[in-house]
């Protein structure tokens, strides 16, 4: 499959092709995720590796591993590593989250789980003719309650998974939080542009933690006229004062 370099900005370049790219979802992720320096994180689902590459790109995390099921995703991280000079910070795994093992990643030990994870609940919606669209849009290889169970099994005790998914599976997601030891601790509703409906949220949960659950302020997208919001600008990385 043909590929072609994207500069993520900050000298670090991201490789994609057609069944490997990314959207606004995921830089949205990367920028709520918010680790620290020091953090070790675990990227679900990765993709192409962009939210990964992002951490690299913003100094972030001491070391970051990047979890694919698809050949395809997997070669062009690999690629992307390549290019950018990261083999000593971002590792990849070729693997399906629902079968991790301690002989592939050090259980209970992450400080951050990510992922932008498919949006479509089994059994509902158009599926895509090609296999790759199918997988990223739609539960067929994972659930949500698949991936809880992988981030309670990655993440260190008051360690945190951060998610986007569409506001119609908000109780769903939460629900799989709790049910795997993940309580739901900051919730962010993100509005492409003023007067429209939630689209997409993003949502913290917290290994070990007490109930308790910060509604962020909405993050709109759009300004009346189509320009970006300077909060959307800050969490795209393009701001600066």
């Amino acid at each position: 499959m043909q590929t072609r370099a994207e500069s993520l900005g900050g000298g670090i370049t991201a490789v994609i092709s057609e069944a490997h790219g990314f959207g606004t979802d995921a830089i949205l992720l990367a920028a709520f995720a918010a680790p620290k320096q020091r953090d070790t994180a675990c990227d679900l689902g990765s993709g192409c590796g962009i939210i990964p590459l992002l951490f690299c790109r913003d100094g972030l995390c001491s070391a970051v591993t990047a979890v694919e099921i698809q050949a395809q995703g997997c070669a062009q991280i690999r690629e992307s590593v390549r290019l950018n000079n990261l083999v000593q910070k971002l590792r990849v795994l070729q693997k399906d989250l629902r079968e991790l093992k301690q002989e592939d990643l050090p259980m209970y030990s992450f400080d951050l789980v990510t992922m932008n994870p498919p949006y479509i609940a089994p059994n509902s919606g158009l599926q895509n003719e090609h296999d790759y669209a199918r997988i990223a849009r739609h539960e067929i290889q994972c659930t949500i309650d698949d991936v809880m169970n992988a981030a309670n099994k990655l993440l260190r005790f008051g360690g945190r998974i951060c998610i986007c998914q569409r506001p119609e599976r908000l109780a769903d997601t939460m629900c799989a939080m709790r049910a795997h030891g993940l309580e739901p601790k900051r919730l962010r509703l993100v509005t492409h542009s003023m007067g429209r409906k939630p689209n997409l949220f993003l949502l913290e949960g917290k290994k070990g933690a007490n109930s308790g659950i910060v509604l962020e302020p909405e993050l709109l997208l759009r300004n009346p006229d189509g320009s970006y919001t300077d909060d959307a600008l800050k969490m795209y990385g393009l701001y600066h004062n």
